[in-house]
């Protein structure tokens, strides 16, 4: 098929060139210049494993193109993907203005039937709303499709391409039959694909992210009180875990969720509740549960060290907001090494794929390292914020010989308390006991 992406960010670089590698005709389009021109000349402006190559080849097989020509792009596809972002505007709700504007300029350049599909994650309501507004530009017959994305960072070819499901929110059987047959190879082996109403497929959307929210939230919740009866968490979470109900996923205690996804698509759908006039109180709560945790954190580091920590260096392993990405957008981080220089520490800065993006959003005063042992010389303590594997099974003598104390806090549970002491580290984590 001869399809157009409209938005070569995240979802639809990933989109386009999943799609690509499909065997269908691509055409990735954005308003960026700059972007295009880096992406024609095969730089990725994203970290996600497993892109990069499949772009270069795709790329070589002349079935990706990049461009920043929409109008050309329209007129020579069949299928329109929008998957441009949705902010959170100053109220909580999502920012629409980019889809609109976006389905505003394809309809001027339609000349025949097209299938529109909003990838971009929206309200209840957006794709109604988007055909009213685009019927005022074209005479044309098209279609409004809704086919939601479910991709994990450091993991989005792969779901891309094995996914669970998809998801097709469509009004008409013509665009049913054209979005079945595009997605007709992930079918061989099982039907994964599912055909809904377009408001169920956008509510769908919302309610995913936000019951993974909620597991992170509650977990968190439950490490609190778990610390104060003196009870471990993580012996908590096995335990809850080997029930087939619960399951094992998306329970792991630690500094909140972050990234693109949790935080602004939990506020939405609390905003679509309130514009019909319900309160969700538990989407509340996971919304201030996950700022909480950020501030639990700092807390154990300054009844540690005081509230002034003027003299004190800080070594800071991981700043995106998870591993296998270089996304800072709502990475526990900030908020983190904001508050320590607030309070006058130095940051000695470490991830190995995030620093560029870190530049952009973190204090000028924070000393990026180029390796994990880097930022360890004279540390008063080490701070692990994400779980690259590479933190995993690091020199622990080295560690101790490098820091001028041994204060080690581990914002992701990642070590084992009394092997920690063993190796003479005080070792300070979520959800379980001090052990000194």
């Amino acid at each position: 098929m001869k399809i157009c992406v409209v938005g070569a960010g995240y979802v639809g670089l990933v989109t386009g060139t999943c799609l690509a590698e499909m065997g269908n005709q691509v055409i990735c389009v954005d308003n960026n210049a700059d972007k295009v021109k880096s992406l024609e000349a095969g730089h990725v402006p994203i970290y996600e494993p497993g892109l990069e190559e499949l772009i270069k080849y795709n790329r070589s097989d002349n079935r990706l193109l990049f461009t920043t020509d929409l109008k050309q792009a329209v007129e020579s596809s069949d299928l329109c993907f929008i998957a441009v972002g949705t902010p959170q505007d100053e109220d909580g709700k999502a920012d629409l203005r980019a889809v609109y504007g976006v389905g505003e300029e394809i309809a001027k350049a339609m000349t025949e039937y097209k299938v529109i599909v909003v990838k971009s994650t929206v309200p209840v309501g957006t794709c109604l709303a988007l055909k009213r507004k685009m019927q005022a530009y074209s005479t044309h017959e098209f279609s409004v499709v809704s086919n939601p994305e479910f991709l994990k960072q450091g993991n989005a070819v792969t779901d891309f391409l094995k996914p669970d499901r998809i998801i097709i929110g469509c009004n008409d059987e013509r665009s049913a039959n054209i979005m079945k047959e595009l997605y007709s190879s992930f079918m061989r082996t099982g039907n994964r694909l599912m055909v809904m109403d377009i408001a169920s497929s956008e509510m769908t959307k919302y309610v995913a992210n936000a019951f993974l929210a909620t597991k992170i939230s509650f977990m968190n919740d439950m490490s609190r009180i778990s610390e104060l009866v003196g009870a471990d968490i993580e012996m908590v979470r096995y335990g809850i875990s080997m029930d087939k109900r619960i399951g094992t996923q998306f329970l792991f205690p630690g500094l909140g969720y972050g990234g693109s996804c949790f935080p602004k698509d939990v506020k939405a759908l609390n905003e679509t509740g309130l514009e019909m006039q319900y309160e969700s109180h538990i989407l509340k709560a996971v919304d201030a549960i996950n700022q909480e945790q950020r501030h639990y954190f700092i807390k154990k580091i300054i009844d540690v060290f005081g509230e002034n920590l003027c003299g004190r260096t800080f070594a800071v392993w991981g700043l995106a907001f998870k591993p296998n990405t270089d996304d800072m957008r709502e990475a526990p981080s900030v908020e983190i090494i904001n508050a320590l220089i607030d309070r006058g520490a130095k940051i000695n800065a470490y991830d190995p794929k995030a620093i560029e993006n870190a530049k952009q959003i973190l204090p000028a005063a924070v000393n990026y390292q180029e390796s994990k042992y880097d930022c360890l010389n004279q540390a008063d303590a080490l701070l692990l914020l994400t779980e690259w594997n590479e933190f995993r099974r690091p020199d622990f003598g080295r560690l101790i010989q490098m820091m001028s104390q041994n204060y080690l806090f581990d914002g992701r549970n990642q070590f084992d308390p009394e092997v920690m002491k063993q190796r003479g580290f005080k070792y300070i984590s979520i959800g379980r006991l001090l052990i000194t």
